[in-house]
């Protein structure tokens, strides 16, 4: 049975702006005068792509994020999706971003999700996606030369060293559909949405799933 996650006593979630404000926001000088941003960040790393969501160990919480972004209009959502070391659910988000590239989707999918584990206090993170250009900048093994991709890397790696402990991984589609489902979502969403301890029915028979290994 799927669980989900009751917060603390006290405990309150923060919104940051709009991700669609960050595309325009100041971007960070790229590095060496040359070629594109390098990579952001060389923490801990599961080299191995998979299929199937894993639970993230006790005391760590797990990001999986994804962007979307259709293909004449490119009318763009991002989503994402924390659960627990029982693979409870703990918060969920979904937005609407106007019109952007794959590329820059899934970058402001990761930037959000930062954003609320800084806001929440959450330090250890293992951080997924299905993006694998996306997952090897975090990883250091890629270069960015789009303009709004490095503004949003420029976001992202002002994020990373507020946390204490980061892993990061890439997963197949099949393995990220959770994240997908909230995407998705973000398509009809009028305004930022966050949900915590209860997901919405789109994507309850997936999380059932990937809380049990299926």
């Amino acid at each position: 049975m799927l669980r989900v996650h009751r917060p603390l006593a006290g405990s309150m979630l923060l919104l940051c702006n709009p991700l669609s404000a960050c595309l325009v926001g100041r971007a960070a000088a790229p590095r060496g005068g040359g070629g594109g941003r390098r990579g952001l960040h060389d923490g801990g790393v599961i080299p191995e792509s998979v299929s199937t969501w894993r639970k993230p160990e006790a005391g760590r919480l797990k990001l999986n994020f994804d962007g979307s972004s259709k293909h004449a209009s490119r009318r763009a959502s991002i989503g994402g999706v924390y659960r627990d070391h029982e693979g409870g659910f703990v918060l969920g988000y979904a937005e609407r971003i106007g019109t952007a590239t794959s590329s820059v989707a899934e970058l402001a999918a990761l930037r959000r999700g930062l954003e609320l584990a800084v806001a929440n206090g959450w330090r250890s993170v293992w951080i997924e996606g299905d993006a694998k250009t996306v997952v090897d900048v975090v990883r250091s093994r890629a270069r960015v030369r789009a303009e709004e991709d490095r503004r949003l890397c420029g976001e992202i790696e002002a994020l990373l060293p507020l946390l204490d402990d980061m892993t990061v991984s890439h997963v197949r589609r099949e393995g990220n559909r959770v994240a997908h489902g909230f995407a998705k979502l973000g398509h009809g969403a009028a305004r930022p949405k966050v949900w915590r301890d209860v997901p919405p029915d789109e994507v309850l028979r997936f999380l059932q799933r990937d809380a049990e290994g299926k």
